[in-house]
């Protein structure tokens, strides 16, 4: 995930991280993080939710951070 390329799918990804980084560890919603045991099921999750937000974001009636929000919400 440190090597963001300039496309608009990879755009998403710094703002992905900038989301978990202002969030507190003991979030519930979070916990399904801990079933992710190694950096390519990391890496496999945030490009499924890079794709949703591709998919879905309007960024002139949204904001990002609630869009990844209610991805992490409904699994």
């Amino acid at each position: 995930m440190n090597s963001i390329q300039d496309n608009y799918a990879d755009s998403f990804k710094t703002d992905i991280l900038f989301f978990f980084d202002e969030l507190n560890e003991s979030n519930q919603h979070l916990t399904f993080l801990n079933k992710l045991e190694s950096f390519v099921e990391i890496e496999d999750w945030v490009d499924r939710l890079t794709s949703r937000i591709v998919l879905k974001f309007d960024e002139e009636t949204e904001q990002l951070n609630d869009l990844i929000n209610y991805f992490i919400q409904i699994g």
